[in-house]
């Protein structure tokens, strides 16, 4: 184990601008209550992106233009909920913010919004449940932005004492633990779930590898490791499992995929960890 640094609000590498998906003005929708916490923890600037009902079961690469066209009556930046923003993020610490609405779908707005800010918050049921694995697992394979994804109608501390990380020897697990770098140093705890390394096709063996112990230890983050053993099929699972037991409030891990002619869907283990987690979720593609 590793001695853990001192928390600083103003650490090196967090977030300089926090954007929330706002699902839901009065009362404030989950989204927005913790990107308001974070940005004020952080010393951030905030983004408040109000998505309208109608517009969130959008997916594919590109909406067609005469869809756009149909829903351009969708209510758009209404002057009140800018102002009912500004002043809630004001009373929460947070003093530079803005608020814009959106006319497109989900993830061409966090594809877009996300090439100006660092981390975006998201309500995992945003889209709703029919398709809401769809509209969230092209939204967090095809932006480059960390993403907190929370589960339903979540209402908890964003300060979490401790995390766990999904580590699967991937590219993607190594963004994901360099990206959460500010939330591990803060943390009381972190737990490191070594699990199988993937096997890629291009895989270059002999490229430097990422070694997730020496990073954390480099970084002053106090951690433990557990070994985990688990196929494709049951990973998300005991994943879970593990996640229970260690009474973790965040996960970090990796958002894993892979394309098809017409679309870009989330791998198994992803899939079945953003459906069923209790917690929150740290994702980087």
């Amino acid at each position: 184990m590793t001695a853990a640094a001192p928390f600083a609000p103003f650490a090196t590498g967090a977030p300089t601008d926090v954007l929330a998906l706002v699902t839901s003005v009065s009362p404030w929708s989950p989204a927005a209550r913790a990107a308001v916490a974070l940005a004020a923890r952080f010393g951030a600037r905030l983004t408040g992106c109000y998505v309208d009902p109608s517009l969130r079961m959008l997916h594919g690469g590109e909406a067609e233009p005469s869809v756009l066209a149909l829903l351009m009556d969708t209510p758009g930046e209404r002057p009140e909920d800018h102002e009912a923003f500004l002043a809630y993020a004001r009373e929460s610490g947070v003093h530079r913010a803005s608020w814009l609405a959106t006319r497109a779908g989900i993830a061409p707005t966090v594809r877009r919004l996300g090439a100006w800010h660092d981390l975006a918050v998201i309500e995992r049921d945003l889209a709703g449940e029919d398709m809401a694995f769809e509209v969230l697992g092209e939204a967090l394979l095809t932006c480059r932005t960390s993403s907190l994804i929370l589960p339903p109608a979540w209402s908890g501390d964003t300060r979490f004492p401790r995390v766990a990380v999904a580590w699967n020897g991937s590219i993607e697990s190594a963004r994901a633990i360099h990206a959460a770098l500010p939330f591990l140093r803060a943390s009381e705890e972190v737990l490191l779930l070594d699990g199988e390394a993937p096997v890629y096709e291009d895989d270059q063996v002999h490229a430097p590898q990422f070694d997730p112990e020496a990073y954390l230890g480099n970084h002053g983050v106090l951690f433990r490791t557990r070994r985990v053993r688990a196929t494709p099929r049951d990973a998300g699972a005991v994943l879970l499992r593990e996640i229970a037991q260690a009474r973790a409030g965040l996960l970090v891990m990796g958002a894993y995929g892979h394309s098809r002619v017409r679309e870009r869907v989330l791998g198994g283990a992803t899939r079945h960890i953003l459906q069923h987690a209790e917690l929150p979720i740290f994702v980087q593609h």
